[in-house]
């Protein structure tokens, strides 16, 4: 079914409504711009959801506020004495140009280095290390997943990695396959173990509800401190918070 998309400005703020068979009005202000978006049930009226934005005013104030001041990387150029995060550490980048296969490499002294032609784009630098990354949680996303399965009691049928623009993570229900956004090779582990246990909690409860909260407060008690790091990390141009 095709959901219905309208837009309403509340005291000078725009809000996109989503309207959608669901029993609950959920409102989310994403970042890195603050902009709102609530999703109702097919019934709510726009009148109802202007009260509803009313009501919550400062806080998506406070959430848009909170967005504008976190610091943000620099554009990336890939060039040798630039930084770049790999699980939350803070690595120096060393570009090496060679002929033949190019390759990314993270030593023992935590340099990260990337071997290209000569000719290599700043787009296929990146590109090149965004495979790197797609690798790296590769490793560990299936030990994680060995691991929580039986402490949640659910498992997950398929997993894979993506960018996404919105969310850290996404999770089909029906088919219990879960995706993690390639932005979590950069940020600490214990973000990617929080983001995977968010999603296989979905498995028990749709909805951001105290039914939810409950389940990952039982199961990762420290999940807000994750949550947390997460959200408090630099902020590239493609981040955002969950």
């Amino acid at each position: 079914m095709r959901q219905a998309k309208v837009m309403l400005t509340v005291k000078g703020i725009d809000v996109q409504i989503v309207r959608k068979d669901i029993k609950n009005l959920h409102l989310v202000v994403f970042p890195p711009d603050g902009n709102v978006r609530v999703t109702v049930p097919n019934h709510i009226t726009d009148d109802n959801v202007r009260l509803a934005v009313v009501s919550k005013l400062n806080w998506i104030k406070k959430q848009q506020k909170n967005f504008a001041n976190q610091p943000r990387q620099a554009q990336r150029q890939y060039i040798t004495g630039e930084c770049h995060y790999c699980f939350g550490v803070r690595c120096r980048l060393e570009v090496i140009e060679c002929v033949g296969k190019h390759e990314v490499i993270l030593n023992k002294s935590g340099k990260l280095i990337i071997y290209v032609n000569t000719d290599t784009t700043v787009t296929n630098k990146g590109k090149l290390l965004n495979e790197w990354y797609r690798a790296e949680l590769k490793k560990h996303i299936p030990e994680l997943i060995e691991k929580w399965q039986p402490i949640i009691g659910k498992d997950v049928s398929e997993w894979g990695i993506k960018k996404m623009k919105t969310r850290w993570g996404s999770c089909n229900i029906n088919k219990k396959r879960i995706w993690l956004n390639l932005e979590l090779a950069k940020k600490p582990i214990e973000c990617l173990e929080y983001v995977l246990v968010h999603e296989m909690v979905h498995l028990h409860e749709r909805y951001h509800n105290e039914r939810f909260k409950a389940f990952m407060d039982k199961f990762l008690p420290k999940w807000k401190t994750c949550r947390d790091i997460l959200n408090r990390a630099p902020l590239g141009h493609e981040d955002w918070h969950y």
